[in-house]
């Protein structure tokens, strides 16, 4: 097989198509379909937040796979800027980070990471972050490559 000639592109206010095929593939990845596309934003409440500087959405495409199969998104991360309070400074976070199935182990990962890394020092970020699951060990092992490792527990407090 021949390796894929992956680019990565921030997603910008004219991107819908690349979006909705990043959400096709978030949900195809993380096995939650009917979550990334039951109810799938509208192109009017996908423009401001692609154009919005505290949300980052990166595509890596294989422009051979898009020729063979017409779906070029192969991997994607989403994260947030979250600006300090106690610092003139940012985090950036990490929301959603996936390859599709072919193209696991091939760098994607990495490279979507890596991509982040200028834009993050761009907007005042000292760091980065992301969770993830104990039991999904290939993103625990790509993770603690990548960074420093701490253990918390994470809550999800309903609304209403």
């Amino acid at each position: 097989m021949n390796r894929p000639c992956i680019t990565v592109k921030r997603l910008g206010s004219a991107d819908l198509d690349l979006m909705h095929a990043l959400l096709s593939m978030f949900g195809e990845a993380f096995d939650e379909v009917v979550t990334y596309g039951s109810v799938r934003p509208s192109d009017s409440y996908l423009r401001p937040l692609l154009g919005d500087d505290h949300f980052i959405a990166l595509v890596a495409t294989d422009e051979g796979a898009a020729v063979r199969q017409g779906a070029a998104v192969v991997g994607g991360l989403v994260a947030y800027v979250l600006d300090k309070f106690e610092q003139e400074r940012s985090e950036i976070y990490i929301y959603d980070l996936a390859v599709a199935q072919p193209h696991r182990r091939a760098g994607i990962a990495s490279a979507l990471i890596e991509a982040l890394k200028p834009i993050a020092a761009e907007r005042g970020a000292y760091v980065i972050f992301v969770q993830a699951d104990p039991v999904d060990a290939p993103a625990v092992a790509l993770y603690s490559k990548l960074g420093r490792r701490e253990d918390v527990l994470h809550f999800d407090i309903e609304v209403g």
